[in-house]
């Protein structure tokens, strides 16, 4: 269920995998992402097993409307049969709620200052590393009074495996000179991660970079190795 997970005082750090759950081919089996077509049914009842092993209700484990932007949201609480957010970030500073980011490739970012009790989940593709949505999330933490923030960048495509048009490695290059990457066949490519990770750092955020390639580790989902497939989530929760 969890290929990584972490505990750092009162903060809970997971990225999970494909594995432990109940949807069907092409997305067996941990699928946690609602909008690429599997079965509603077994994506809610992935998520609550999910927050079961977290501890929480499942109401407390809450995603995004992910759009490739940088938007970010600051929450307190459930939904309660409201919408998600249409953003790219969630940030709270209540305890016993776990944000989630969810990835098939772009870059979970989950941050948190455990002292001033503030904690973010951010969603970084190629779109989000160039519109600053880390940056974006950091502005948010601070905003609610958080000052020593650290980062868990985990598993994504890698530079090697992401390849890209070469107008869009240059314009890559102009926001973020650490993504500009070159792939196994030696054309164009992005690590959006090693950008990611260097914005982080641009604004003083200590970081750990947990090691992995989506593309290359079958038990994560990976868009660009299978196309049809699920999401895994990188996912934050601060205790009481």
């Amino acid at each position: 269920m969890f290929s990584w997970r972490a505990q750092t005082g009162r903060v809970t750090w997971a990225f999970t995998d494909r594995h432990g759950g109940v949807s069907s081919a092409p997305f067996h089996s941990l699928n946690l992402g609602g909008h690429v077509g599997d079965d509603a049914a077994d994506v809610e009842s992935n998520r609550a097993a999910v927050a079961t092993s977290l501890g929480l209700p499942r109401d407390r484990l809450l995603f995004m409307r992910q759009c490739h932007g940088r938007e970010v949201a600051v929450v307190d609480g459930p939904w309660n049969g409201h919408e998600a957010p249409a953003v790219d970030g969630l940030v709270t500073a209540t305890s016993g709620v776990a944000l989630a980011a969810l990835v098939a490739d772009c870059t979970p970012v989950l941050l948190a200052d455990g002292e001033a009790g503030v904690v973010a989940a951010v969603h970084a593709g190629r779109p989000g590393l160039l519109a600053g949505v880390v940056p974006a999330a950091i502005q948010r933490m601070r905003d609610l009074g958080a000052r020593e923030i650290k980062a868990v960048v985990g598993p994504s495509v890698c530079g090697r495996c992401y390849e890209v048009p070469e107008e869009l490695r240059d314009a890559a290059a102009e926001i973020a000179p650490a993504s500009v990457a070159v792939s196994w066949s030696g054309t164009p490519a992005i690590d959006v991660a090693a950008g990611v990770v260097s914005q982080l750092r641009a604004n003083d955020v200590a970081v750990q970079w947990v090691p992995g390639c989506a593309r290359e580790d079958s038990s994560l989902f990976s868009y660009r190795r299978d196309g049809l497939t699920g999401r895994f989530a990188g996912i934050v929760v601060l205790a009481p």
